[in-house]
């Protein structure tokens, strides 16, 4: 085993040296320990692939470098009347083949949101009709009054309809049945970046767009990007000088890397919260020892796993510190996150081994865990341990761990009986973990990510009143209440919110915000 992963590790340099021979001073060169999916922006709703494609495609409405919004395809928007926003649209703008960019895009982009294959659906499932005024003037009506409606766009990427058609990519690559068109693997954006080669799981390149509208503060001509999913490797690929920028960093690695005399680690706050879910819709569970009923309908199951969680421990072991344990689906930082509501239930195994006996299960029963290896900080090993915790109240789990590439198809066609999936809210605002994690879910969007189907009718009205409140103290008591009924129902198991940490060359000047997007137009190399 040893050998074979100095193989691996031996591939993964010659590779990075060889492209590393023919960069200019201007060359960034990043390892991820994961890729982007696809460079379809419509057919994941996932921070990585949004991160990457971002460079490409762009937003009516985008986020300066303190997360404030920001015009982009749009240069002004204002509501007309409480269910109608105007967006007045950029003049002079091309995509990379040179083709205007227009209103028709915008409205052929919106459109593809919502066909099937997208998993962009719950950032417009509330649109009643996207109308164009002229060529650069569009209106969005929506069927209810939608306040926070430019904040919930920003994520939703314009594509070219005439590349689309042209390239019968017209509607975004399924991940879930594992299609794939032109989109996939091409793209033609607005961006500051082209994309230049697509190697998938290999390295995809990106080249300065000379032709960019706005303004790029940085120096950076070529993006390197590598996926290296060891560990140690990737550590070792920075500290040797093979890639300039590298995440996350392993916990256990931060120091050594601050101490090593060409790196650094940039670290800071993420909005991501990682959460457990269980199907809690069918009868019978797909994957578990139990048969002719779902455990998981058991409210009281739900808490003994809870409880059984030593989300402490994980924090000390797995994570180094590097956690911060939680209560809530959405953290500090979001609009709606409480300190008061966020007490998670005590640490108590015996209590769940109570709970069990009571719903019928006082042997304890077995169910497959589903788990990525590569998407976030120390996944895998976080299930490892909350399988360990488990096992002491008599659950066995089988622990299904894997790279995301096999993982997200799988689990967002809800092909799970109990899975991993981290969450930052887009509009930073608790209505997009409501209407994307805990509405009931609905074939428009609502409840998109709710994979294990969770429902509190109360809840979701709840949900649709938050959106269109205008009044900041109802509407935040409304979220308030919301929050408490899905903690009461045991709707999720939160865990905690994980720390961002970036490796740097010294010679690296980037920003980090806390929703962990890389915009590539704002990192510079010295020289």
């Amino acid at each position: 085993m040893k050998f074979k992963t100095n193989l691996l590790t031996a591939a993964v340099f010659c590779a990075v040296a060889a492209t590393s021979l023919a960069v200019s001073a201007q060359t960034v060169r990043i390892a991820n320990q994961g890729d982007s999916l696809s460079m379809d922006p419509h057919s994941l709703n996932e921070s990585l692939q949004l991160s990457v494609t971002g460079n490409i495609y762009e937003p009516l409405v985008d986020r300066n470098k303190d997360l404030s919004l920001a015009p982009a395809l749009a240069t002004s928007w204002k509501q007309t009347s409480p269910t109608v926003w105007r967006f007045e649209l950029r003049k002079g703008v091309k995509f990379h083949d040179g083709t205007p960019f227009t209103a028709d895009d915008v409205l052929f982009s919106f459109a593809r949101t919502q066909v099937d294959g997208s998993d962009m659906k719950s950032y417009t499932n509330d649109f009643k009709e996207v109308r164009k005024i002229n060529d650069f003037a569009i209106e969005i009506e929506t069927k209810t009054p939608f306040p926070i409606l430019p904040d919930v766009i920003s994520l939703v990427y314009i594509m070219s309809k005439k590349w689309c058609e042209t390239n019968q990519a017209t509607k975004p690559v399924d991940r879930r049945k594992g299609i794939e068109n032109a989109a996939s693997f091409r793209a033609n954006g607005t961006g500051a970046f082209r994309l230049r080669e697509r190697q998938p799981n290999v390295r995809t390149t990106f080249v300065r767009n000379g032709n960019y509208w706005g303004k790029i503060d940085g120096n950076v001509q070529e993006v390197i990007f590598t996926p290296i999913g060891n560990d140690a490797t990737r550590v070792a690929a920075l500290l040797s000088g093979e890639v300039d920028v590298m995440e996350p960093v392993p916990v256990q690695d931060i120091d050594r890397i601050n101490a090593a005399p060409n790196a650094r680690v940039l670290a800071g706050p993420e909005l991501r919260t990682i959460f457990l879910g269980m199907d809690q819709k069918r009868d019978e569970l797909l994957y578990s020892n139990v048969k002719g009923k779902n455990p998981f309908k058991d409210k009281r199951v739900r808490q003994a796993f809870y409880q059984a969680i030593d989300i402490e421990g994980i924090k000390k072991t797995v994570m180094r510190g590097a956690s911060n344990p939680t209560a809530l689906m959405v953290g500090p930082g979001i609009n709606g996150f409480t300190a008061e509501q966020n007490k998670r239930l005590p640490y108590d195994p015996e209590a769940s081994k109570k709970l069990l006996a009571e719903a019928g299960y006082p042997n304890g029963f077995e169910v497959t865990m589903n788990c990525p290896n590569d998407r976030y900080v120390n996944d895998a090993r976080i299930c490892q341990a909350v399988a360990a915790n488990l096992s002491r109240i008599n659950v066995k789990i089988n622990l299904a761990a894997e790279t995301k590439g096999t993982y997200f198809p799988k689990v967002l066609r809800r092909d799970t009986s109990f899975y991993m999936l981290g969450w930052t809210p887009g509009t930073y605002d608790a209505h997009n973990a409501l209407n994307a994690l805990m509405a009931c879910p609905d074939d428009k969007g609502t409840g998109q990510f709710n994979l294990g189907s969770y429902c509190n009718a109360r809840v979701t009205e709840l949900t649709k009143m938050i959106q269109s409140e205008t009044d900041k103290t109802k509407r935040n008591a409304m979220i308030k209440e919301a929050f408490d009924l899905h903690s009461a129902d045991i709707g999720h198991l939160p865990l905690h919110q994980q720390a961002l940490a970036w490796g740097l060359s010294k010679k690296v000047e980037l920003v980090q915000a806390a929703d962990n997007r890389m915009p590539f137009k704002w990192i510079s190399i010295k020289k």
